[in-house]
């Protein structure tokens, strides 16, 4: 075999093994650019390599852009699989390699974003898994009990600020208003996490 057939063959098998980078679906490409081993995470806040420290996995947190693009692998160079337009999203880290963060969407979406579009601010949404049903509400007391004032009922999707949770009650704030939700009924806090 000559060199230049070896080096083809070289370079086939490399090709072969890179992630295909035409149409992408946004479930399933982030599991084919997995890369074997998770480095050490930077805090989302944008903190540069020499500030790194190591958070716990996986963990909540926030969109910080307007515009965060996802990918299908962790860098530039992988294909955009999606476009988030809203800050303040909640999104689940849920893998890191160098300074990107594999993070999932409150709808099962996953892939790569780089750290420094994520803030550590935690945010939530109303039961989204009650969106589109009718006559589903999420409803805000004044105090963690459910026999409190009611102060608002959210539909299902409404993004909250949530300012602390503890014994399976989060106090929130929406659109102006603050109160208590139930822990269940928001997605980007874990059951029976405290802070």
């Amino acid at each position: 075999m000559s060199r230049s057939s070896l080096l083809a063959s070289i370079a086939l098998a490399l090709l072969a093994a890179l992630p295909s980078v035409g149409a992408v679906h946004a479930q399933s490409p982030a599991a084919a650019a997995t890369p074997p081993v998770a480095a050490p995470a930077a805090a989302e806040e944008g903190e540069d390599a020499e500030m790194q420290r190591k958070l716990p996995l996986p963990r909540f947190v926030s969109l910080k852009s307007a515009r965060v693009n996802l990918r299908v692998g962790p860098g530039k160079d992988y294909a955009v699989s999606w476009l988030y337009l809203k800050p303040g999203l909640p999104v689940e880290v849920i893998q890191e390699y160098d300074l990107w963060r594999r993070i999932r969407d409150s709808e099962g979406t996953e892939g790569w974003v780089y750290h420094s579009l994520l803030s550590g601010e935690r945010t939530a949404l109303a039961a989204p898994w009650l969106k589109g049903k009718t006559q589903a509400t999420i409803t805000m007391h004044r105090s963690a009990a459910t026999d409190g004032p009611i102060v608002a009922e959210m539909e299902p999707g409404v993004l909250t600020k949530v300012r602390e949770c503890s014994f399976g009650w989060c106090e929130v704030e929406a659109a102006g208003r603050r109160g208590f939700v139930t822990q269940k009924e928001i997605w980007g806090v874990y059951p029976d996490e405290r802070f």
